[in-house]
């Protein structure tokens, strides 16, 4: 069975299904979402007109959001390493925890990174602000939360981490997590992960898409 996943290499929910492949080691054929590729985006929109990504096309099955892309995946390629646990109260955690870094961290960097992209009168400032107090008290809970665990979810690399691999990675482009030294040694770990690494990679030469100029990357390696 082929699958076509459809995503672009730059996008943090893209990377967040990417990192699921790589790690249980599943071949999938890109369908890459850009301008140089009209006819992809057609068929895209064909299969998702709510117009989101990344998307996953098996078999004639579409499965649309990362988090439901993962869970496929251990579904229908069961091979180790599981990224949702079978035991139902450990996944329970795994699943708040994905939740957390998509809503908590993910949504409030992409408010900030979105509003650079505005017309000047119609910015932002009060959501933006918002955005920062609210990665704010995030990156202390997380930090309070690493300071005991080896992954996000407890000692086994899960769901929970492939949504903190890319948002704590753009997150930290717009609101630096300076000053805390778990969520820092977390997110260090997070980049000498192999299939994170490989998602970095791939994604450097489209960093000059980033609103305002990507910075220099702190946390190499």
């Amino acid at each position: 069975m082929t699958l076509k996943f459809y995503g672009h290499v730059f996008s943090s929910y893209t990377q967040k299904a990417f990192i699921a492949f790589y790690e249980k080691n599943v071949p999938f054929e890109l369908r890459h979402l850009s301008p140089d590729n009209p006819d992809v985006a057609q068929e895209w929109l064909g299969l998702w007109p709510i117009a989101r990504f990344p998307v996953l096309v098996a078999d004639g099955e579409t499965v649309v959001e990362a988090t439901s892309i993962i869970e496929w995946l251990d579904i229908e390629r069961p091979q180790a390493p599981r990224l949702i646990p079978e035991d139902r109260r450990l996944a329970l955690d795994v699943r708040t925890r994905d939740r957390i870094f998509d809503n908590y961290v993910m949504t409030p960097m992409q408010t900030i990174v979105f509003d650079r992209l505005r017309p000047e009168g119609d910015k932002d400032p009060f959501g933006v602000a918002k955005a920062h107090e609210l990665l704010d008290r995030s990156y202390a809970w997380l930090d309070g939360e690493m300071a005991s665990r080896e992954w996000a979810a407890g000692d086994d690399f899960t769901l929970a981490d492939c949504a903190a691999a890319p948002s704590l990675f753009y997150a930290d482009w717009v609101h630096p997590l300076d000053g805390r030294p778990n969520l820092i040694a977390y997110y260090e770990r997070l980049r000498r992960r192999p299939s994170f690494a490989r998602c970095v990679e791939d994604a450097r030469p489209a960093r000059e898409l980033f609103p305002g100029g990507a910075p220099k990357d702190r946390f190499e390696g």
